[in-house]
């Protein structure tokens, strides 16, 4: 086992660049941390290129450490602070590589994010995808970065379960209609319908919108049908990722009632 007792160590500087965006597109790697967010990532066979805990994490975490086939580098708690984005560290930080997600068969239910920007609300819109059993989420244009610690806080480990992927929404749109996948974008307006006017389907398509001014007018217009969530009290709108629960539970809902019904 090596181990590091600097924060200036050449090693440890560069595994910092990783806090930076830049560098996770140009290296197509991500920083990684704590443990239950490590072990998703050996459990769903993502390759590990580096793995750093300090003297608690061992003690925690040795154990399982220890069945892993990973390259395992002992640094201090101060070394791993350097490297940790969380204000308390949970012991143990990886390097892993992205998992490049080529879609080539849309049906199946979708969810699409038009700049949404905060890291909490896209790693809960993902999370909640991934429990209510979507096919997968495309980010558009200007959305949170997903392999940002907070996003990959948020998500819990979500991306390992299902494609979460950067994409032109335009060009996701066309390629919907071609396989006959309806698409619902979301907006307030009079010619908009209840979300429970949605008819039950195989394949469906939900586009929610940036936190201050919803889904692009020019995206609305390649929708099938928009709809809206009613608001019973004074608030004037829904947080996103509160909102993308009840769309994608209730049409989760209703596919397993029908699919239920028609087994009776």
């Amino acid at each position: 086992m090596k181990e590091i007792q600097s924060s200036k160590n050449q090693l440890i500087k560069e595994m910092k660049k990783f806090h930076q965006k830049k560098q996770r597109d140009k290296e197509q790697k991500y920083l990684l941390e704590g443990y239950h967010l490590v072990e998703e990532a050996v459990l769903h066979g993502a390759m590990i290129e580096q793995l750093f805990v300090d003297p608690k994490g061992l003690a925690d975490y040795g154990e399982w450490l220890e069945k892993q086939a990973l390259e395992l580098t002992l640094v201090t708690e101060e070394v791993l602070k350097s490297l940790s984005e969380l204000p308390t560290p949970q012991g143990i930080v990886a390097l892993v590589h992205k998992e490049e997600r080529i879609i080539s068969d849309y049906r199946g239910k979708w969810l699409l994010l038009d700049h949404v920007q905060d890291p909490g609300n896209v790693g809960t819109l993902i999370r909640t995808a991934d429990a209510a059993g979507f096919s997968g989420v495309i980010l558009g244009e200007g959305s949170a970065d997903i392999y940002s610690t907070k996003v990959l806080r948020s998500m819990q480990g979500s991306h390992f379960h299902l494609p979460v992927i950067s994409a032109n929404l335009f060009e996701v749109i066309d390629q919907l209609k071609k396989e006959k996948v309806p698409v619902y974008g979301t907006e307030l307006n009079p010619e908009a319908i209840t979300y429970t006017s949605i008819p039950e389907s195989a394949s469906v398509a939900f586009i929610l919108g940036n936190e201050g001014q919803g889904v692009q007018k020019e995206l609305l217009t390649q929708t099938d049908q928009n709809v809206y969530i009613p608001l019973y009290g004074a608030a004037e709108s829904l947080n996103v990722g509160v909102a993308g629960g009840i769309l994608m539970y209730h049409f989760a809902s209703l596919s397993n009632v029908n699919e239920h019904l028609r087994k009776c």
